[in-house]
């Protein structure tokens, strides 16, 4: 590893080190113009199946105390967009097959489902990583103009975060839309496959904190706001 590279690694280092915790008046100024997405906080992820993983199962507290508080806040808008695969998905050719339709590990993690207003709760199933492939996702968006701060939550942080985040993003920019997005970091989390794990069963290893601190950091370059958490 070249010098320069570590100084860049320590550059993320120093980025993750000094996330700032802001408060939900500061996020929600106007509560019918703000929404939450969730993506994929399901059992397929957090509790069950072949891609479950404890780490990322660490983000329900932090994500149902936010949905809380934004609820007694009069923020109703918030979405949870899952994965729903087919039976023959294209892809579980990448990642072992998860989160079938109909199936438990498609379904939210009780902690969401016990909460008292989980029937008021916008539920968007899609087939892939990308939040708007053939799924009603852009058709919300086109629903609501009168939204402008989005705070998105869930995992993992360099997949399905990331192309959520960076869709709101990249829509935003194309339509000259000043649009707030804000990826609060104890609500989002990825898996670790560590290289010699995934040497025996014969997957790419993923360095959990490498590329959770760099996609956090690649999305801040991008325009999007990354905080440590929403406090009351």
């Amino acid at each position: 590893m070249n010098e320069e590279t570590k100084e860049y690694l320590a550059l993320i280092d120093d980025f993750h080190g000094s996330l700032e915790e802001i408060s939900i008046g500061d996020v929600m100024k106007e509560p019918r113009k703000t929404a939450i997405l969730s993506v994929d906080v399901t059992n397929a992820f957090c509790k069950t199946g072949n891609l479950a993983s404890e780490r990322v199962a660490t983000i329900i507290d932090p994500i149902v105390k936010l949905f809380k508080i934004a609820w007694e806040k009069e923020l109703k808008d918030i979405l949870l967009i899952q994965d729903c695969h087919t039976p023959e998905a294209e892809e579980f050719e990448a990642w072992a097959e998860h989160a079938v339709c109909g199936t438990e590990e498609a379904e939210a993690v009780d902690e969401i489902q016990t909460l008292p207003f989980y029937d008021k709760l916008v539920i968007i199933e899609k087939n892939s990583i990308d939040p708007s492939q053939n799924t009603d996702f852009d058709a919300w968006l086109a629903a609501h103009p009168d939204k402008d701060v989005y705070i998105v939550v869930g995992d993992c942080t360099d997949l399905c975060v990331y192309q959520l985040a960076m869709h709101l993003r990249t829509f935003a920019n194309a339509n000259d839309k000043d649009w707030r997005i804000i990826v609060p970091e104890v609500c989002v989390d990825t898996y670790d496959l560590p290289l010699e794990t995934a040497e025996e069963v014969g997957a790419v290893a993923h360095p959990a904190d490498l590329m959770h601190k760099l996609f956090l950091h690649h999305m801040n370059l991008n325009g999007i706001e990354i905080v440590k958490r929403i406090t009351e």
